[in-house]
């Protein structure tokens, strides 16, 4: 065992939640509520996407 390997932790292992495992989810089970109604706390966005020639 070098002075390295004795200075590490112990691996873990831990199992993801429901709502973090890989993979794509549906959008109105993870973001979409169509009965959502703004607060005057919320910060809304909006961003301009332009598209660069040769980029998909």
């Amino acid at each position: 065992m070098s002075c390295r390997e004795g200075l590490m932790s112990p691996q873990t292992e831990t199992k993801a939640s429901v709502g973090f495992k890989a993979g794509v989810k549906d959008y109105k089970l993870t973001y979409y509520t169509p009965d959502y109604e703004t607060k005057d706390t919320d910060i809304l966005a909006a961003f301009r996407v332009t598209p660069q020639p040769g980029v998909p």
